[in-house]
């Protein structure tokens, strides 16, 4: 069974960009959501990264030559509240922009659908319903990973990183933020080589998939004209 051509990448990075800026209007919609999700995420990672360090001062406050008791226990209840504020701010963020995520997903898909019905006869009487219904919600899934992933992964590990390494610059060395720079594009040039490869193994996998798909829905459809040829 032949699989699909593979696009050139300059074409695929293109239509990458093109899906991206095809899903700003539903964000700016949602300006205000958009705005508290985006602060809550930034009090997330900064309870994040806050964390540790309470952690290290909770440490110290614990020498036997401090007698005071005072500190220790404020420090336990701050570590306890940064730790809470972190897993909270995170959760609330997901509760702002699920009303986002999911009017993004019912227009994009009342879209696609109006769009089918406006279609020649011809493709219609392909009878490809399988595999368009197939690519409906496979795209339909895609829109809320990438919106989720693009706004709450890629530019809260950048924010996480830049405070990480700016508290190893002040209180360590710089070689330990250069270190860990250095790991981090090692990670990233790793992680898009495979990614460049496995996309590649994923689109092949969808195409067939949405053949399967087509075939055994509209062997269905066609119910008659299979038994007449004996053809199942």
């Amino acid at each position: 069974m032949r699989s699909s051509p593979i696009q050139p990448k300059n074409n695929t990075n293109r239509a990458d960009w093109q899906t991206l800026r095809s899903l700003i209007p539903y964000l700016l919609e949602f300006k205000w959501r958009v705005s508290v999700a985006m602060t809550l995420l930034i009090f997330s990672k900064l309870a994040n990264v806050t964390v540790p360090l309470v952690l290290k001062e909770i440490i110290d406050a614990m020498d036997k030559s401090k007698a005071v008791l005072v500190v220790p226990l404020l420090l336990i209840v701050g570590y306890g509240v940064l730790r809470l504020f972190s897993t909270l701010f995170g959760e609330l963020r997901d509760a702002v922009f699920a009303n986002v995520t999911q009017r993004a997903i019912r227009r994009v898909a009342l879209k696609v659908f109006e769009h089918l019905h406006s279609l020649s006869l011809r493709f219609h009487l392909d009878r490809q319903t399988g595999g368009v219904s197939r690519d409906i919600e496979r795209g339909t899934r895609g829109i809320g990973f990438l919106l989720n992933f693009t706004l709450f992964n890629i530019l809260p590990t950048l924010l996480e990183i830049g405070l990480v390494a700016a508290i190893l610059l002040k209180k360590y060395s710089v070689w330990f933020a250069i270190i860990t720079f250095i790991t981090l594009v090692i990670y990233i040039a790793f992680t898009l080589f495979i990614t460049e490869w496995r996309m590649v193994v994923r689109r092949t996998m969808n195409d067939l998939d949405s053949k399967a798909n087509t075939r055994a829905i509209d062997s269905l459809l066609n119910y008659e004209t299979v038994k007449y040829f004996g053809n199942e």
